[in-house]
């Protein structure tokens, strides 16, 4: 059995695999059996790295990254804020 997870790399991969083999005359279902995914996972990889090139994934995993790391710096100044507040409305 293949592994149950696979990194953006890899997908890219299988997805240009795939595309010669549909061309070739394939089916979806002999190019899923031979990927060990369901059909629903391959076209929601299509939909997603569909013409994509490796580098532009590893990119957008990047800018993924900073984005959740700059959305918690956001909510941590957001508890700031509103402790300040806080402090400011008891103070006589």
């Amino acid at each position: 059995m293949r592994s149950k997870y696979r990194n953006a790399e890899q997908i890219i991969r299988a997805l240009r695999e795939s595309e010669t083999e549909l061309a070739g005359g394939a089916k979806v279902q002999e190019v899923c059996r031979r990927l060990g995914v369901n059909p629903g996972t391959f076209y929601r990889w299509q939909k997603k790295y569909g013409g994509l090139e490796i580098s532009e994934a590893v990119r957008i995993r990047e800018l993924e990254v900073e984005n959740e790391r700059l959305k918690r710096v956001v909510a941590d100044l957001e508890v700031d804020r509103h402790i300040l507040q806080e402090a400011l409305r008891k103070k006589p």
